[in-house]
């Protein structure tokens, strides 16, 4: 009787895991077995202790300032922006309102509030406001710092494709097929929201089957091919890119490097144009000496396949295949005679070998996984439990437990007993891997799972791997896990990560952080209007997408300032692309970097990407744009519109004045005036770039004023100096807004307000680091969520 992989996947599921599918969660609360969970260490940067200080008074010293600057628009039945401070009857409700209350905090250390129309609080008001909040309504204990807790996820479509091509070596994306991932703050990797449904389930055990499919032979493999198509041969004359024709005799050949001394063979695809009394007779030729020779009966519906097996030995030889019985006969009416051609047509030669029965080439995927072999009966099962055992480790990503290899083991033994072949025994045992929670989701094994006043570091391996997962989207190398075995891992954090920052992998955080922190996967979705915009199509998505990945790629590899991302004088372009920005001198498809001094182009901000996700089909959005600023480059997003709101009029017949004219008159509803006016300055410093990048003068006939004011006082004339404003005036929110979206993206949850101090101090270590990128990126590492974790429950 053969094994159901499928039975056995899912019998694994629900018993080798020792977890049925509803307590997964349940399986890491188990105490950690290892016994490297170290000690706090240097490389963990906590925010620094502060000395006591006078106690600040809400009765005394906050109420009497919100009374007076604040009461008449958040109180007596006036509720502004959703803010009422009388909402609450009872004082100790009012200081538990913390999401009140870190409003309250941005918007007056923002200058945001009040509207710059009203009188205003000092300098020293508003930081002791800012004080108060920090210390008695978001109350962190620096010598017991909070790093929250991280739901375990699984992985997301690009970590399972990444992780499966680092662990297996298979050539395909097999997370293709999956549902799309749900995302959270902002980002898909964020654990409260990857559940995992029975549908994905079942997609999992598929894809494990179709995974090992590939990578592992059964019996012996087919010897490695090479093909030749028609463009890679030469000799005789094309036939568009499908074909090569002689209509000779002669031959076509091919340059072909033989890789041992071998048994190999020839497959030629051809057929013929038979005008003669004889077949078209075609040799193969290795060397100049013919192998065989066929009979080409063939035509061109049906082409034949003509095999001829030979020995070789290693080096370069030629292959050849030569027409051998030319014969042609011109028309002649006179005698009756028709017009005659035989001529020799391949498609397609084949060079199969080394085909060795005794010793044969197996693919590297096999190889990966069989690193040895059993000498007989009698090792069998011990060789493939270091084989199982050693695919399993990296798996979960840690050492496999005996328990756990044990219970792997059971599958082999199924179908060892059923007497299947070994490697079929070892491949369903290395899908009930794959099918594994301890595989699909990303847990760490705690030693307290249930204290959430106590917080500990988490082990070795679970710092690889939230290093690896952050930084490359996928499961640690070889050299992380031997770091981490040797528990030397966190004593040598700056030198990984920049090692890390410097592999090709690292492209993952350019794709999966960049993509979703700028929102430029929403390319695929956006559809410009092609009557307004007649130069818009595919081709120039692509070439937007590409340029803000490389000039983000750009400055991770370079390690530049993250300010570059504001002002930077230049960008990455090919000619169409500069072309569309009225960029001079570049030539040719390949992108290259080009200076922007002179434009009014400067760093991310102007570029066609996010210009176009920012606009409407048919014009700009400066509400659009403006929030886009507001939300990823300040993190400072205001509330949600009032439901009532009706949208602007895009009527253009029964339009008046210019789109900054309609939305000032759009935006009197003092209700939303609040909001708009924080937006839509910002938006309007971009008008001058239309709905999809371009530089224009004037919008539907009106002259472009792209001037503005910000509600915090500062003033600009255009685009360039708008961004620097961002870089300037407004550095302390960039940088803060930096390290919240890395670090939502890095842990994998949205962030609380116990991480705010956490927060203070990668903008301190960032700025210490003279803001480049990979200071941002330790500053991540080292922070107490990251290096981190508690019990469940509230503190």
């Amino acid at each position: 009787m053969k094994l159901n992989r499928k039975v056995v996947a899912l019998a694994l599921v629900l018993t080798f895991s020792g977890v049925a599918a509803a307590g997964i969660f349940d399986f890491f609360k188990k105490k950690e077995p290892e016994a490297n969970t170290p000690k706090p260490a240097a490389a963990v940067s906590t925010p620094t202790p502060k000395k006591a200080e006078k106690q600040i008074s809400y009765e005394k010293d906050i109420k009497p300032i919100l009374e007076e600057y604040c009461f008449d628009c958040h109180s007596d039945g006036t509720k502004k922006g959703g803010v009422a401070f009388d909402e609450h009857t009872d004082l100790a409700e009012l200081l538990k309102d913390r999401k009140l209350w870190s409003s309250v905090s941005q918007n007056v250390e923002q200058r945001l509030m009040p509207p710059e129309k009203k009188a205003q609080p000092t300098h020293e008001q508003r930081d002791l406001i800012a004080e108060w909040v920090k210390k008695d309504i978001f109350k962190t204990d620096p010598n017991n710092p909070d790093p929250g807790r991280v739901t375990i996820r699984r992985l997301n479509r690009e970590e399972y494709n990444n992780t499966i091509r680092d662990l297996v070596g298979v050539d395909f994306d097999p997370a293709d097929g999956f549902p799309a991932d749900d995302t959270g703050y902002g980002f898909d990797n964020i654990g409260d929201v990857l559940s995992l449904s029975p549908i994905m389930l079942e997609k999992y055990m598929n894809a494990a089957q179709k995974i090992l499919d590939q990578a592992v032979v059964i019996g012996l493999p087919k010897p490695p091919t090479v093909s030749y198509g028609a463009t890679r041969i030469a000799g005789g004359t094309p036939l568009g890119n499908e074909a090569r024709i002689l209509v000779s005799n002669g031959e076509m050949f091919v340059n072909h490097k033989f890789l041992a001394d071998s048994e190999y063979a020839i497959i030629v695809k051809a057929f013929g144009n038979q005008g003669g009394p004889q077949p078209v007779k075609m040799a193969v030729r290795m060397g100049g000496k013919d192998l065989k020779q066929f009979d080409v009966k063939e035509v061109a519906d049906n082409p034949g396949t003509f095999e001829v097996k030979f020995k070789a030995q290693a080096g370069e030889s030629k292959v050849a295949v030569a027409f051998l019985n030319d014969f042609y006969q011109a028309e002649d009416k006179k005698l009756k005679k028709r017009k005659i051609d035989t001529n020799l047509i391949v498609q397609q030669m084949e060079v199969a070998g080394p085909i060795d029965t005794v010793n044969p080439i197996y693919p590297e995927t096999h190889t990966r996984i069989f690193f040895k072999k059993p000498t007989g009966d009698g090792d069998k099962k011990q060789v493939a439990r270091e084989i199982v055992q050693k695919f399993a480790d990296r798996a979960f990503r840690r050492p496999v437990t005996n328990d756990e290899l044990d219970r792997l083991m059971t599958i082999y033994e199924m179908g060892d007993k059923n007497k299947e072949p070994f490697e079929k025994s070892v491949k369903l045992t290395l899908q009930a891997v794959l099918v594994s929670p301890r595989f699909l989701f990303r847990g760490e094994i705690q030693p307290e799972p249930d204290n959430p006043q106590k917080a500990h570091p988490i082990n070795e391996y679970a710092l690889a791997s939230r290093l690896s997962y952050f930084l490359w989207s996928s499961m640690p190398d070889t050299e992380l896990f031997d770091y981490a075995r040797r528990g030397e891992l966190r004593r040598n954090l700056a030198f990984q990560v920049q090692r890390m920052l410097r592999d090709n992998k690292a492209k993952a955080l350019v794709e999966n952080f960049a993509g979703q922190w700028l929102m430029l996967r929403n390319l695929d979705i956006v559809s410009p209007d092609p009557k307004t915009y007649p130069d818009w199509d595919d081709s120039l998505k692509g070439l937007m997408r590409k340029e803000t990945e490389m000039f983000f790629e750009h400055i991770m590899r370079e390690d530049r300032s993250l300010f570059d991302f504001l002002i930077a004088d230049y960008t990455f372009v090919n000619e169409r692309l500069a072309q569309h920005y009225n960029l001079g001198g570049v030539v040719g498809d390949k992108f290259q970097k080009v200076s922007l001094a002179g434009t009014q182009r400067s760093g991310v901000l102007t570029q066609g990407s996010i210009l176009t996700i920012t606009s409407n089909p048919t014009r700009t959005s400066p509400v659009k744009r403006g929030l886009w600023v507001l939300e990823n480059l300040l993190a400072t997003p205001p509330p949600p519109p009032p439901p009532d709101v009706p949208p602007l009029d895009d009527n253009k017949e029964a339009a008046t004045g210019s789109l900054r004219v309609r939305l000032e008159k759009h935006r009197a509803d003092q209700g939303c005036a609040s909001c708009h006016a924080r937006m839509d300055p910002l938006g309007f410093g971009l008008e001058n770039f239309d709905g999809i990048g371009g530089w224009r003068e004037k919008d539907e006939g009106y002259k472009i004023d792209p001037a503005g004011k910000l509600v915090s006082g500062e003033s600009f004339a255009g685009p360039n100096e708008l961004n620097r404003i961002l870089a300037t005036d407004k550095q302390e929110e960039f940088l803060h807004c930096m390290a919240e979206k890395m670090l939502i993206y890095a842990l994998g949850r949205g962030l609380e307000w116990y991480d705010k101090p956490t927060l203070e101090q990668i903008s301190a270590d960032v700025k210490a680091g003279n803001n480049k990128f990979s200071a941002l990126v330790m500053a991540v590492v080292k922070s107490v969520p990251f290096q981190l974790r508690r019990g469940d429950g509230e503190r």
